[in-house]
């Protein structure tokens, strides 16, 4: 028997978060499906982290107690020929057997894609969110220097336990011009609040559009904010199809 961390991707449309759901199809449930054909005998598999509906992923990771007797390319293998066609399984390594996916993290890091255009376009915005008007690259840069660093985050997230906190460290936040009217955010924390990114990317295109300031985003982070000044940063998030979980890092001791 052995611990094994499967680095997983996903096209998130048509599944209901990554986390297991009685009556729903998630990306933990056909993972375990998978698993079970292969003599898995686990309660649940563990994963890194949650992903909304409709999130995807290029570097979700999860752990599994495997009895295999063969090497890890046919794990691999043999995983990819049993899960459906929106999802696969990049890798396989044996870890240490106290290794835990979401609590042995070191950081995660995101993207969000967005485009600008005045009419809908259904092929790009299964993985991107169109808006408009457009945005100015030189207001989106201001907006995403604001939050490097470590902040309260209160105004851009809810813990992801009952009496967590909301405090996290930004290491990467920038934006980069891919094409002629889209962008490009990526993000790296050590961890993140409840749809943090994605209201960080709603409040920054917001800023970008002229309906709020990179000033008001710094005053929502700056330490024992009042409420009014959390208040000033318009409502909403940014939908979940434009995101992406592109990575979580281990230290090198997680290995075998």
């Amino acid at each position: 028997m052995a611990r094994y961390k499967l680095t997983l991707a996903y096209d998130g449309s048509n599944f209901h978060g990554s986390q297991r759901q009685a009556k729903k199809r998630t990306v933990q449930g056909e993972l375990e499906k998978a698993l079970t054909k292969l003599g898995w005998k686990g309660r649940s598999v563990l994963l890194s982290g949650r992903t909304d509906t409709g999130v995807h992923a290029t570097g979700q990771v999860a752990s599994a107690d495997l009895d295999w007797s063969h090497a890890d390319e046919e794990l691999l293998r043999a995983l990819n020929s049993l899960l459906p066609a929106d999802m696969s399984v990049w890798a396989v390594e044996i870890v240490d057997a106290k290794f835990h996916p979401r609590f042995d993290a070191t950081s995660r890091a995101y993207q969000y894609r967005l485009f600008c255009q005045p009419v809908r376009d259904p092929i790009r915005e299964r993985f991107a969110w169109r808006v408009w008007t457009p945005v100015d690259g030189a207001l989106l840069e201001q907006a995403a220097k604001q939050f490097i660093g470590t902040h309260d985050f209160h105004a851009f997230g809810s813990p992801t336990s009952p009496n967590g906190t909301t405090v996290r460290t930004v290491t990467k936040a920038e934006w980069m011009q891919t094409d002629n009217d889209e962008w490009r955010f990526e993000v790296k924390a050590d961890a993140f609040l409840y749809r943090m990114v994605r209201r960080m990317v709603f409040v920054q295109a917001a800023v970008a559009q002229g309906k709020a300031s990179a000033e008001d985003i710094a005053r929502s982070l700056a330490k024992q904010a009042p409420v009014k000044s959390r208040s000033v940063l318009p409502p909403g998030i940014a939908p979940a199809h434009g995101l992406t979980l592109v990575e979580v890092a281990y230290e090198e001791s997680i290995r075998q």
